[in-house]
């Protein structure tokens, strides 16, 4: 049954090295790793996020100990095990970014512990999902598990199981809706009636958690229209 809708708009977060809080409509939301603030779109108030580099560094010799971690806006004092999240996503790629490889990521974390030290997530990589390389293409679409499980590890162990194409490219508003239920996680993608990606078992610890807006190295990320629908 489902027991609770929860509908985000105008949420203002802001940074630091640790979790910063602030209150939203009776709502609490931290920035964990990130810089956040409001800005208009196309007359429109959406939240926009970049990871925290002085928060959370990254090590261009080292790229796979410093990607896929806890870098997103989360929403405090939620526990959801099973459900469904939707939202809204657009990404830039940043000028001069720190990474020169860097793809647009931008996705959701979801069963995040309150320490944050355990998570799952999906994420996007929109610039490769209309790249001229099909080997780019394949991987525009992104399961993980934090810690542990990077994308470096699951191509190795698992190549192809974990990711995926998707028909998607920068600059353009990408509906996601990722509903978890067990192990399972189905990602639909702009409101296709068929799946876009399967993740037949998550790998993570964390059975339950918050829910949150999640961004990568050298990207400006764009949400809006969250829905967060918890099930029992």
């Amino acid at each position: 049954m489902i027991q609770k809708i929860f509908l985000f708009g105008l949420i203002m977060v802001f940074s630091g090295a640790l979790a910063q809080k602030i209150t939203w409509n009776q709502m609490e939301m931290e920035s964990v790793n990130s810089k956040a603030k409001i800005v208009q779109m196309g007359g429109v108030p959406v939240l926009q996020v970049e990871r925290d580099l002085l928060a959370s560094p990254f090590d261009s010799t080292n790229v796979e100990a410093s990607v896929d971690g806890p870098t997103y806006v989360k929403i405090a004092n939620l526990e959801m095990e099973n459900g469904i999240i939707e939202v809204k996503v657009l990404s830039q790629i940043m000028k001069n970014s720190p990474f020169p490889a860097a793809r647009g990521f931008i996705g959701l974390g979801y069963r995040i512990a309150s320490d944050n030290k355990n998570f799952e997530g999906i994420y996007l990589r929109p610039s490769n999902g209309r790249a001229d390389d099909q080997l780019r293409r394949n991987h525009s679409v992104q399961y993980f598990s934090y810690p542990g499980y990077t994308f470096s590890r699951l191509r190795k162990e698992a190549n192809g199981v974990y990711e995926t194409y998707a028909d998607i490219g920068l600059n353009e508003w990408i509906t996601m809706r990722v509903e978890i239920e067990g192990e399972k996680a189905v990602l639909y993608i702009n409101n296709q009636k068929t799946p876009s990606f399967l993740v037949q078992k998550m790998l993570g610890t964390s059975k339950n958690g918050s829910v949150a807006l999640w961004v990568e190295i050298g990207t400006i990320g764009y949400f809006k229209d969250l829905k967060v629908i918890k099930k029992s």
